[in-house]
């Protein structure tokens, strides 16, 4: 039987690979934003290198952010698996913004700024969107591993008891 830890990893290395045929897509067909892995690489100071930043995005995304999810799951405020990926991969990128980002331009000679906002709104906004796709594919894998039962309530949910409406205490 897998660990939570393990499904977590599951999960994120699913999602990684959702996220990265998007990222694929848009590097071939457009490009409509500039590429998580292209920022990644800036950001690693390695801007001509983009090999750097897929590398990056599959470690964070398998490595870091799908076992996160799998220990942080229980106690995010919403109901579902996929609802809860969301709202932890949005929130990684939120806390990435905040801090990687603006960091990136200090120690190297191509800012990308807060939010990665020197790259345009274009790309704020794939950003967004890609780690809210992130999240619903995370989510849903790791539910999906977790299966039915009380194990699966526990890994989603915790395993404390609470009561369901809007007046609970």
């Amino acid at each position: 039987m897998m660990s939570r830890v393990q499904k977590g990893l599951v999960a994120g290395f699913a999602a990684t690979v959702a996220v990265s045929i998007l990222e694929a897509a848009n590097l071939i067909l457009g490009p409509w934003a500039v590429s998580f892995p292209r920022l990644l690489s800036v950001m690693l100071q390695a801007p001509d290198t983009i090999i750097v930043g897929w590398i990056a995005h599959f470690l964070v995304g398998t490595l870091v952010l799908g076992p996160l999810f799998a220990i942080l799951c229980p106690r995010l405020p919403t109901d579902t698996a996929e609802s809860k990926g969301i709202l932890f991969a949005v929130g990684a990128f939120v806390v990435m913004g905040l801090t990687i980002a603006p960091m990136a331009g200090v120690v190297g000679e191509r800012p990308v700024g807060m939010f990665f906002m020197q790259a345009g709104f274009g790309t704020f906004a794939w950003m967004i969107i890609t780690h809210a796709i992130y999240g619903l594919v995370l989510g849903n894998i790791y539910g999906r591993l977790a299966g039915r039962g009380k194990e699966a309530h526990d890994l989603i949910h915790g395993n404390h008891h609470h009561r369901h409406g809007p007046y609970h205490a």
